[in-house]
This record gives structure tokens, sequence and C-alpha cells, in this order.
């Protein structure tokens, strides 16, 4: 592995947090005490999010979480970078933690059988099994797994309805789900168990656990992997990908993307051009110019600024309690 200095973790765990906004100070409390960037997302029915930091201050703030009564074990997936991916630290109340629609759907009774890493090639290997993509479309655009079905999702929220329109109990006997931390497939599998289908796998961890633990040379997935943060995408060896990403609408895009015509650094890229008005790409050029500024002034990169300014201000705190006692 690379000698990177900063862990990045994507956590997750569907369990009953009534009294989650009583959590959010206090684990905003605990991140920011700990130099932790990312965004955590709490709701009656769980927590997920993303962090890094430096390891040791990462491994604190999941320790905090999982010793938090009632919440116990949480699901993690580690990468590692030479940067902070993140520009802030947050933690966010929401309805769902991964917002798919379906009220009442309990996801830690009824979500699908977990696969093994180790066991997926041969699952998904298998002509019987249906193998479906639960991730949006322009994720699946840059990388997925062999056999795999793209359902064509704009959000996941519409995943309910292609499922209505395209599986059938009777006629799709067994499938196999994943996507890329493993959180949709808990809902999704949910899903389909509660509507009658009896053979439903997901491979835990998704894809992250998957490159991390299966050997490229033995892979079935081909091309790189969309994350929810400054990397944009990560490769098999779970490294910063080649995908740049438009920072108007947030879509991967490549260095030839940047060549056409309706291509503007930070107000739009071809996917995006039609979709967005004269007005906001006035307001996405504005700030795409205070970008530059800040740039210009030596602030290249806000989440490692920030890091950096916030270790210098605990310095500086504790410069001065010791001074009190030294003189």
């Amino acid at each position: 592995m690379l000698q990177e200095n900063y862990l990045t973790c994507a956590l997750y765990k569907f369990v009953a947090l009534p009294e989650f906004e009583i959590i959010r100070p206090k684990l905003k409390k605990i991140m920011d005490s700990n130099n932790v960037f990312g965004t955590i997302l709490l709701a009656s029915e769980g927590i997920n999010g993303t962090i890094s930091g430096l390891p040791k201050s990462v491994l604190s703030v999941v320790d905090w979480l999982e010793d938090y009564p009632g919440i116990g074990k949480v699901e993690i997936k580690k990468s590692y970078s030479k940067e902070v991916p993140f520009y802030r630290s947050k933690v966010k109340i929401k309805k769902e933690i991964v917002t798919m629609g379906v009220e009442k759907l309990d996801s830690d009774a009824y979500s699908g059988e977990y696969v093994e890493p180790d066991k997926w090639n041969e699952l998904i290997s298998d002509p019987d099994v249906l193998v479906i993509d639960t991730r949006n479309d322009y994720e699946v655009s840059i990388g997925s797994f062999d056999y795999a079905v793209d359902p064509g999702l704009k959000t996941f929220k519409e995943f309910p309805q292609w499922a209505d329109k395209n599986l059938h109990s009777k006629k799709n006997k067994k499938i196999a789900m994943f996507c890329t931390g493993g959180i949709r497939c808990e809902k999704s599998t949910a899903l389909l168990k509660k509507r009658g289908f009896d053979e439903v796998y997901h491979l835990k961890g998704g894809i992250l656990n998957y490159l991390s633990k299966v050997p490229e040379t033995d892979s079935l997935w081909t091309g790189e992997c969309f994350v929810f943060d400054n990397r944009v995408t990560v490769n098999h060896s779970l490294e910063q990908g080649s995908y740049d990403q438009c920072h108007a609408c947030r879509r991967p895009i490549t260095e030839e993307d940047k060549v056409s015509k309706r291509y503007e650094k930070g107000v739009s890229c071809d996917f995006c051009f039609a979709e967005v008005s004269k007005e906001r790409k006035s307001q996405f050029a504005e700030r795409q110019k205070q970008v530059d500024l800040a740039k210009n002034r030596g602030e290249d990169h806000i989440g490692k600024g920030a890091f950096e300014a916030n270790k210098k201000r605990k310095l500086s705190k504790h410069l001065r309690f010791n001074s009190v006692y030294d003189s």
C-alpha cells in the first residue's frame, strides 16, 4: 500500500435510534475535537456517513459511535489518501439514512442474505441468478460487475417503481444486488423480501469491500468505483481513480469530457449544460471565481487547510494552558 497519511472510513448501521436528534451535537463535538472531516447522517432508522482524518482520530470517532448506548458494532470500509477528501465536518438529521421513500420498511428484519466477497464471483456467474446494480446511472457508467443489469436510476427513490415493472417473484427466483458500500442493498433486498421474493442476496460491504478483498487478477469488476468525496472515483486498489468531477452537477467526467465546448470548470459540462438555467450558471461562475481567487492566495485545499488550522489552534491552546502553570 502507498504511504498515505489519511484514513477515509465509510460507515453505516441500521438500528433504532429514537434519540437521534440528541446524538447530533455530541457527535459533532467528537468529530471537531478529533479534527475529523466528512458527513454523517442520523435518522430514527440508523446512521450513515463517510469521515476522514488521521487514522487514530477517525477510529476514535468510530469507537465513540460503537460505544454509544444502543448502537454497537458499525459496518465500516477503510481506504487511504494523501489528503483529506472533505472540506468540512457535518452531522445532518434526515428522515432516512438512505432515501428510498418506502415507509415502514424494516431493513434490519427483512434484508436479504449477505454474500462475502470471496463467494460473490461464484454467485453472479450462475446463469440462474439475476444480478442488479442498485446505484445511480452515472455511477454505473464508469464501472460495474460483469453480468449486472443497470436499472438506469436517476435516484435510488426510483428503484421501487423499477422493481414493480421489471421483477417478478415467480420468474426471477434468485436475485443478487450490490452497491457502493452495502447500505442501499440493505433496503433494496428488504423491499423485495417484503414483496415475496425468497432468494435475495447482496454483497456484504458492497463494492468497496469486494475491491479490498478480491485480487484484481480474480476480479469480475470492470472500471472504477464512484465515491462520494473529493476523490470522485477509486480504482481496484482503492487508490484515487482517473475521473474528475463537474462541480456544477457533481457527475464524474473524463479529460475528454473537458474538451467539449459545453464544459466550463465549475459551471457546466455536457451532462448538465441543458439542465441548468443561465441564472444558475452565473452563480456557479461567481463561485468558481472565488475558488480560483482562494487558490491564488495559496488556499489550494480547503479541507487540508482547515485540518492544519485546527491543529494550530489546538497547539496554541495547549501552549497557553501550559504557560499558566510554567510561569
